[in-house]
């Protein structure tokens, strides 16, 4: 009996070592995209970019409920913006997922969802910053996700955030090639990425939604937020042990930050490397993702490769 439960496990043990995230369909011309709010509301006459977008890719759009409501700060109340969203992962016509805005409110409603029906028939989720949440989440479910513009930044986005985003959606090759900045870490490694916003994810830590970083490549970007709060949460981070494991680090912008009346005396990058001193793994700064016109897609659960030199920084996703 011990040695069948040894071999039970054993067997057990491998195939969840080979457990391969899972792809929702990539879209098709002729599909429907949903446009929904799940944090910050927008009350503006602002989505014809976007739909104007969309359409000339062949697709077609649907947008939620939440588009327009008003709750102080937010698209809706919770259940508003639960209910919206809920909608939408379990219409079978609806074949993506396009989050409007990030600002606040998607870790409100994350609990009052059920992904039964989106597990059986997974779809496109797509966003960043405060989308963040659902990202993280979703990968700890094994399903991948775009880190991406959002409708609302269409209008100002460059032409090279739009294709990929484009290309990410349709299931074309996706590959970066960048100049090499100078403060990179060089070298080559391969895993699955992971991240987002930051700051959602130091919120996140100590929940079920919290980033799993082990043998994995981080991306991180933030916005607007205070010098030392990016020290307190990169430290967070190092103290739950999501750095001392992994294969590769790409940071994209951290845009905005500010200072306080007495310096800290780093910027966000420079705090970002002490934080990581010692790990022997190739770092890329500068990766054109997060809050610039310049962001581009990102799918995260996906396997890639990355190689630093003194020349160029390329990420290829497999």
């Amino acid at each position: 009996m011990s040695r069948l439960f040894v071999i039970l496990f054993f067997i057990t043990s491998i195939s969840y070592s080979q457990k391969k995230m899972i792809t929702p369909p990539f879209l098709q011309k002729g599909d429907t995209v949903a446009i929904v709010s799940t944090a910050r509301k927008n009350i503006e006459d602002n989505l014809k970019p976007t739909i104007d977008l969309l359409k000339s890719w062949g697709l077609e759009v649907k947008i939620g409920k939440t588009i327009g409501l008003d709750y102080y700060q937010l698209a809706g109340t919770d259940e508003q913006r639960a209910e919206d969203f809920q909608e939408m992962m379990d219409n079978p016509n609806i074949k993506a997922i396009w989050c409007i805005r990030g600002g606040y409110g998607t870790v409100r409603m994350i609990d009052k969802l059920d992904f039964s029906k989106f597990k059986q028939s997974p779809k496109w989720i797509v966003g960043f910053s405060d989308v963040t949440v659902l990202h993280s989440h979703l990968n700890r479910m094994g399903i991948q996700s775009i880190h991406g513009t959002m409708p609302i930044s269409i209008p100002r986005a460059t032409e090279e955030a739009k294709e990929s985003l484009r290309k990410a959606l349709f299931g074309e090759k996706l590959e970066y090639t960048l100049d090499c900045d100078a403060i990179n870490h060089l070298g080559k490694a391969k895993g699955e990425l992971v991240g987002g916003n930051l700051s959602i994810l130091y919120s996140l830590l100590g929940s079920e939604s919290a980033i799993d970083c082990s043998d994995k490549i981080l991306f991180l970007e933030d916005l607007d937020e205070y010098l030392y709060h990016i020290d307190r949460m990169m430290l967070n981070l190092k103290r739950n042990g999501c750095l001392s494991s992994l294969k590769g680090i790409i940071v994209g912008g951290m845009t905005e930050m500010k200072d306080n009346e007495i310096p800290w005396g780093k910027n966000a990058f420079e705090i970002i490397e002490e934080t990581i001193k010692g790990l022997n793994i190739p770092v890329i700064y500068n990766f054109p993702a997060g809050h610039i016109r310049d962001n581009r897609a990102l799918i995260f659960g996906k396997q890639i490769s990355m190689e630093v030199n003194e020349k160029e920084s390329k990420v290829v996703f497999e």
